[in-house]
């Protein structure tokens, strides 16, 4: 089992998630994770005394935000334009390796009559000298994966408040890093995992907080999302938001990495229905993978066609879909997959069951009471009932800014109100960690036939005393949002 485990360690490349950006460091392949046992031992079994608890944490009001965003493809144009949107937020300065990229965004702000922003683009190290500038609270960062945390730790040690793409760490010394820096500085670090935000979501999150469901025990989440064609996309970086993943990122982490690479869209519901870093936590974790059966076929069908991936010709390409099975410290459950490989529907599952209910949302959504699901009367009176606060605040203006059917304008508009308030973010960095972990874990349970690992207590024990949080606003919703001034060409933003 050492030798596996070693083995395993010497060969794997673990990465984090995020979304099309262009990236403002070198190289965005995937490094080596911790070299040998005794580090992810280290790492997983780190024994450490909490400096600050970041969970609860209210930072000082600020009424107005000033943002700088890092990272300018597809995600990051999309957060200009919502944030843009919200009341009390300053965009003062745009990042990206790639000028056509920022200066995409600073048109956007200039047809909507923004101020101009700060540009920084061209050198590698040039998203520093954004970070460094005195005048911002907030570091927006939408960069390949294997950037979130150098960025996001730089930010924090900087002054800055963190909002980071998914997930926000790529090993879990990351994770550790994230951590020891947020407590350290009392800047707040949240991943930005915009499904918690959705409104099925935030409907089940309501009734389970209500008791709707009785006493949880097992809940499901996944990323099933046919990714195949996009994974072997060319880049092209002639266009502001981009096409592809720059330098081929997503397929290098897809190509090296065997496990729930893309853990947090589904995982993440759920641990905030199941109190997970308030009340319970995640304790250890087994992950299965299948064997490659499409990506490889798909490499060997495009090199006939085009030299550009001769490079890949050589590859092992790693399994297409993997369960990852959680327990947690009070004896729950949760079933994490993934895979976006194969031809299939979309899926994130979110499934939640209780003792005396449950509810699931795809391939569409049902909520059972008891032996029965309820009708679509029912359902729809269910969900009159349990609507909780924030979707009445902003969901219908939501769906028109858009981001994923409005749950990303949820989230920048939540996040800010709170950054405003004074407010407790609802996802904390132990969230971030935790969420991410997953990731790696899973990967290790993999190369050694399944076998179980522990999840790190990120909180150092403060997970037993720790309040859930706010996300059904029960304060704050004193932010506006703002109607576009005219109509404008507007940048690509992700569906």
């Amino acid at each position: 089992m050492k030798s596996n485990r070693r083995d395993f360690l010497r060969t794997a490349a673990f990465a984090g998630a995020g979304a099309v950006a262009g990236t403002m460091m070198p190289g965005c392949a995937p490094k080596e994770p911790e070299s040998n046992m005794a580090e992810i031992l280290a790492a997983v079994k780190k024994a450490r005394t909490q400096k600050f608890n970041m969970s609860g944490y209210s930072a000082p009001p600020l009424p107005v935000v000033r943002v700088g965003l890092l990272g300018l493809g597809d995600r990051g144009s999309g957060a200009v334009q919502r944030l843009s949107r919200i009341e009390g937020v300053e965009i003062r300065a745009l990042a990206d390796k790639r000028e056509v990229a920022v200066k995409g965004a600073q048109k956007y702000l200039s047809n909507i009559g923004r101020p101009e922003a700060l540009e920084f683009f061209g050198s590698e190290d040039e998203w520093k000298k954004m970070v460094e500038l005195p005048d911002l609270d907030l570091i927006y960062i939408c960069t390949p994966w294997v950037l979130h945390t150098p960025n996001s730790v730089y930010a924090m040690e900087h002054g800055k408040h963190v909002a980071c793409e998914v997930p926000i760490a790529r090993t879990v010394d990351e994770c550790w890093q994230l951590v020891e820096t947020s407590e350290k500085t009392k800047q707040h670090c949240m991943m930005l995992e915009n499904c918690c935000y959705d409104f099925f979501e935030l409907l089940t999150l309501n009734m389970a907080r209500q008791g709707m469901f009785g006493d949880l025990i097992h809940g499901e989440g996944a990323y099933i999302h046919n990714l195949l064609g996009g994974n072997f996309t060319k880049a092209d970086d002639s266009t502001p938001s981009g096409r592809g993943y720059t330098d081929m990122w997503r397929l290098q982490e897809n190509a090296t990495r065997n496990g729930n690479l893309y853990p947090t869209h589904g995982l993440g519901p759920i641990c905030q229905i199941l109190n997970v870093n308030r009340g319970d936590r995640l304790d250890y974790l087994s992950s299965v993978s299948t064997n490659d059966f499409s990506m490889k076929p798909k490499e060997m069908e495009l090199v006939s066609k085009d030299p550009f991936y001769e490079k890949w010709k050589s590859s092992d390409f790693r399994g297409n879909f993997n369960t990852t099975i959680i327990r947690t410290a009070l004896g729950k459950t949760i079933m994490v997959q993934h895979d976006v490989s194969s031809e299939q529907p979309y899926s994130r599952i979110h499934l939640v069951k209780g003792t005396k209910g449950m509810a699931v949302k795809y391939p569409r959504q049902l909520i059972a009471l008891g032996e029965s699901w309820l009708n679509e009367e029912e359902m729809a009176n269910i969900s009159a009932e349990y609507t909780p606060e924030i979707i009445k605040r902003v969901g219908e203006m939501a769906k028109q800014v858009g981001g994923h059917g409005g749950m990303d304008f949820i989230m920048d508009w939540r996040m800010i109100d709170c950054l405003r308030n004074g407010l407790p973010l609802d996802q904390d960095v132990y969230d971030g960690a935790a969420w991410s972990a997953v990731g790696p874990l899973s990967e290790w349970s993999v190369a050694n036939r399944s076998q179980s690992i522990d999840v790190p207590d990120f909180t150092g024990g403060s997970w037993k005393t720790n309040k859930a949080h706010g996300i059904n606003l029960e304060t704050g919703g004193t932010t506006a949002i703002i109607e576009a001034k005219r109509k404008t060409e507007s940048l690509q933003m992700t569906v």
